[in-house]
């Protein structure tokens, strides 16, 4: 694990109270987070300018889970893979799922993350030539009340170069929502594509990011896990045409019949 927000091995006294599942979350959560990398880890190249001996990144995946607008226990976890450079969908795939456990905030990966994954082995059992090289999740990664959201506890368990994509922000270390549109309109920001979110302790959680000059709307970028920020945001920059990246905007339009 490389300058990320630190949690001890021994429950805080506060988690002490909590219900034995939630109790549970926090150890894996916390196990996983050591093996969490916040730097670049990958061998393949963005840029033709940059090392000739590595070979320049292909594949780019976007994954989400969608709920059924009549039973929200009943969940699609869709997973697209694009051409990094032409943004074509060459793969998809998704499976529908009932799903047991509770929503409970900060611990979204809990509920999420297995379909996301059994979809990802699919992919690796079947052989597919269009396995991402690198994955875009809808929802956070280091930006997160415990520094490891859903696009890191996807990217640990998988193993692969992950990145957060947020249009919500957690409220961590000071950034609020309010806060974070005061920078915004400010006008030494104004033409500001890209802000980075630091919050009080002075830890750079991720980077609010707007696709048009003046947009109050932003999607929050973060580490999700073996990429830096500097990358993260490279790589979301190459992959966007309107407000979201393509690959998490393509993986929305999967099942129309599933909502949010």
């Amino acid at each position: 694990m490389n300058g990320t927000p630190g949690n001890g091995d021994a429950p805080a006294p506060e988690e002490q109270s909590l219900p034995p599942l939630l109790r549970n979350w926090i150890l894996v959560q916390d196990s996983l987070k050591k093996r969490l990398v916040t730097e670049d880890e990958f061998f393949w190249k963005l840029l033709p300018s940059q090392s000739p001996e590595e070979q320049a990144v292909k594949y780019v995946g976007g994954v989400d889970v969608s709920f059924s607008k009549d039973d929200p226990s009943i969940a699609c976890g869709c997973l697209v893979v694009l051409d990094f450079h032409s943004l074509q969908l060459l793969y998809h795939d998704y499976a529908t799922v009932s799903l047991q456990v509770p929503y409970v905030p900060g611990f979204l990966a809990f509920r999420e993350a297995p379909v996301l994954l059994q979809l990802l082995d699919n992919m690796k059992k079947n052989a597919s030539p269009f396995y991402p090289q690198v994955l875009m999740v809808d929802g956070n990664g280091l930006l997160h009340p415990r520094g490891f959201g859903l696009a890191s506890h996807i990217g640990v368990l998988a193993n692969l170069p992950t990145i957060g994509i947020g249009k919500n922000l957690h409220h961590v270390d000071g950034l609020t929502q309010s806060g974070v549109r005061r920078l915004l309109e400010a006008e030494e920001n104004r033409d500001k594509d890209l802000i980075n979110l630091t919050g009080s302790s002075g830890f750079v959680w991720g980077a609010a990011m707007r696709s048009t000059q003046g947009s109050l709307k932003p999607i929050f970028v973060s580490i999700g896990h073996r990429l830096s920020l500097d990358t993260a945001i490279m790589i979301v920059k190459m992959t966007c045409k309107y407000r979201v990246p393509e690959p998490v905007r393509q993986v929305s339009q999967i099942h129309p019949s599933f909502g949010k």
